[in-house]
Formats: structure tokens, C-alpha cells, sequence
């Protein structure tokens, strides 16, 4: 079958007309090959796109960590802030779009790799696309350089934690002090394995190593920098995944809170906004995770010149925070995951709140939510995209409403 791609789907495929879904394809671009269950998974290209780049990474066509590493830059940035567009005008939004701010090449900070036996080794890296299969990345163009030395010592870890046939997973951060790793489905630990860890991690220079959520060694608190504060996160915490989305994310956000003297920072985590935000507000940071709040209230109390940081520990899924609790502040900042916060939204829409500052990793859910207040009358005032995930169809922003 021959077959124009007529525009990208929100997983960054090609799709043209059926639905036929084609990987690794661009607009405009006529492609060739066998299709079976709407899918066209080995296309031949036969007119290319002029956004069509050459990939910089060897590893790309078989590795799952990116998808979009054969499109322009200039065309990955319209399409991500089309993306957020398309989302608000499905719910009769429109407000002032921002210029993209996007991270760049090896600055991944934070990664999720798989590790596995092999018959001649090991092998650890990320899974082929829609595959289980560990592809090895030795030349990554999206990590930083500081996680692609710890890959060695992922690599001695693998026989000690992964069955014959089993898969073990890595949270890798990169912290002030080192490599931060969090191993997970890994073997169960003994004395033996315990010491043999500790010795490798002094080996491989790691700041802190855990096995399935238990602390096996910290030879140096792997820190995380919130403002003025220095945060230790609890193993395999979220963090923004590149500093420089982490820095304009949290620019964003404190522009929009930039009048409030108190603000409620929802969905707090350890204090990536909180702790910010506490330079010229008093802030009340609420966590449904009690580690990542015991973290950011360390941060806090080891921090000079910070106002006052209060935490509180509640699911705001359950328990979103009432009217009248929300109209003890001057402006909400809200941080939510992917399925964003219609519960707690609605709570804002009746309260007397003027201002919310609204962090979102999910266009669409972020568009229901913001309808929500605009029915309210709030008033959509600027979107600020921020494209920390390169080469993948992740989407990040901060928005500014106000009544």
C-alpha cells in the first residue's frame, strides 16, 4: 500500500487515512509497505518530508527512548505547541502562547532503563518500541554525560539482581553529589549481596544506591537545588527530568504567583515550586507522599532567608482542599500527575481564589480542568510550553488564570 501521512498522532506516528498508523513518518510524507491491524509498522519512505533531519543517534529505529528524533527541531516545537492549542479549542479555550522553551541534547538528569541477562552478558538501556526487548544505548544522545558514566556499575548490578529470565529496572538521577540509582524487581538482599553493593557503589563513585525501595548505602546525600534550598529526595522520587525545564517551569510559575503573599503549592512533591516560591511568600506545600514532604521540610529547615514553609500530607484525589481552605491564600499553584485534577479544580472554581498558577504534563487533561475555572470566571492568560522530554510527544506547560 502506498499512503500520505496527513498529520501526527499524540504518540508522535504518522497517521494517514483509515486510520493507518505509521512509526518514524512526518506530514506530508508518502510512505510504502504492508499494513496489518491499521498499522504500517516497517514503512518505506518515497517522498520524504522537508522537516525529515538525519537522526543523531545510532541507536535510534530500534530504541524506544525517543520517537521523534528524525523531525526538525523548528517542527518539533509548532507541533507541541499545536498540541496544547488543538486541547484548549477542543474545550473553547484560547489564550497568549508563550515561545517553546526546549532542553537540550544530554541533559537528561533523571531515566527509567531496563537491565537483563544475556548469554553473553548483560544488557542495559531502553525498550525497543512497543517491545520488551533491551536495547543497549553506548552512544545515547539524550542523557546527560554524568548518567552515561554510572552505566557500568548498572551493568555489574544486573547478575546480582536479575533472575535468568528476568528484567530489572533503574531509577537513575543525577545529583550534586553523584548518581542517585533505585533498583527495582530485583533479588531479594542478604548479608553477602548487601556488602558486595556497598562495595560497588564506592567503586562506581555512586552517591546513594537502593534495592527495591530499601536503602542499601549512601556514601553522599544525592541533593536536588530548589531555589536556595538543597533537598535529599527519597529514592526514585519524581524530579523534573532536565534542569533547564526544571528552571523554566519554576520561572513560570513564580512569574504567575509574583503579587501573592501566602500560596498553597498542590501536589507539592518534594519542593520544586514550594521551596522557590518561599523566597517572597509564606507557603503551604500539600503531598499525598509523607517521604517526599519530610524532604522538602529538611530542605526548608536547612535553608537561610526562607519565609515560612508549612506541609501537610493528604490525598488530594479523596480530599481536595474546600473553599474555605483556599480562600486562606493569595494564589494556588497545582502541580498534578497526568490525569490531572478535576476534584480539586472544582473546589477552586467555588472558592474566592483570584489566581492559580497550573503546571500540567497533560494537555488534554489540563484543557478540562481549565474549562472548569473558566466557567468560573477565570480568564486563560498565557501558556508557557516547556519541552524537557526532547525527541518524545511529552508536552509540559504553566499557565497563568485569574479571575
Amino acid at each position: 500500500m502506498t499512503l500520505t501521512i496527513r498529520r501526527l498522532g499524540h504518540l508522535g506516528d504518522g497517521i494517514a487515512d483509515g486510520p493507518v498508523f505509521v512509526p518514524l513518518s512526518l506530514p506530508g510524507e508518502v510512505v510504502e509497505g504492508e499494513i496489518a491491524d491499521g498499522r504500517m509498522a516497517q514503512p518505506r519512505i518515497i517522498t520524504p518530508s522537508p522537516d525529515r533531519v538525519r537522526p543523531p543517534c545510532p541507536h535510534f529505529k530500534s530504541c524506544g527512548g525517543c520517537a521523534l528524533q528524525h523531525a526538525s527541531d523548528p517542527f518539533v516545537a509548532e507541533w507541541k505547541l499545536d498540541v496544547v492549542r488543538t486541547a484548549l479549542a477542543a474545550q473553547g479555550l484560547e489564550g497568549t502562547f508563550r515561545p517553546i522553551i526546549t532542553s537540550p541534547p544530554q541533559s537528561r538528569r533523571r531515566a527509567v532503563l531496563a537491565g537483563r541477562r544475556t548469554k553473553k552478558g548483560v544488557l542495559v538501556g531502553f525498550h525497543a518500541r512497543a517491545s520488551d526487548v533491551v536495547v543497549g544505548i553506548p552512544d545515547c544522545r539524550l542523557l546527560h554525560p554524568d548518567l552515561m558514566a554510572a552505566l557500568p556499575a548498572l551493568e555489574e548490578i544486573v547478575p546480582l539482581a536479575a533472575s535468568r529470565k528476568g528484567e530489572v529496572s533503574f531509577t537513575i538521577t543525577r545529583s550534586e553529589a553523584g548518581v542517585d540509582v533505585a533498583v527495582a524487581n530485583a533479588k531479594p538482599l542478604d548479608g553477602q549481596l548487601w556488602a558486595t553493593l556497598g562495595s560497588l557503589s564506592q567503586r562506581h563513585h555512586l552517591a546513594r544506591l537502593a534495592w527495591d525501595g530499601e536503602l542499601v548505602v549512601e556514601l553522599n546525600p544525592p541533593a536536588q537545588r530548589f531555589g536556595a534550598a538543597h533537598v535529599v529526595p527519597p529514592p526514585g522520587a519524581f524530579l523534573q527530568a532536565t534542569a533547564e525545564g526544571q528552571a523554566a517551569l519554576t520561572a513560570a510559575v513564580l512569574e504567575a504567583a509574583e503579587d501573592a503573599g501566602t500560596v498553597a503549592d498542590l501536589f507539592a512533591g518534594c519542593g520544586t515550586f514550594a521551596l522557590p516560591l518561599a523566597a517572597r511568600a509564606e507557603v503551604h506545600a500539600v503531598e499525598g507522599d509523607a517521604a517526599m514532604l519530610k524532604a522538602l521540610d529538611q530542605g526548608w529547615r536547612r535553608a537561610a532567608g526562607l519565609k515560612a514553609v508549612s506541609t501537610e500530607t493528604r490525598d488530594l484525589f479523596r480530599r481536595p482542599l474546600m473553599p474555605d481552605e483556599l480562600n486562606r491564600y493569595d494564589a494556588i499553584v497545582i502541580d498534578p500527575p497526568r490525569a490531572g485534577a478535576e476534584a480539586q479544580m472544582a473546589r477552586i472554581a467555588d472558592s474566592g481564589l483570584a489566581t492559580v498558577a497550573a503546571v500540567s504534563c497533560n494537555p488534554v487533561t489540563f484543557a478540562r480542568d481549565a474549562r472548569m475555572l473558566c466557567d468560573a470566571g477565570f480568564r486563560l492568560n498565557w501558556v508557557q510550553v516547556v519541552d524537557q522530554f526532547r525527541w518524545s510527544p511529552h508536552v509540559e506547560l504553566v499557565a497563568h488564570l485569574s479571575r
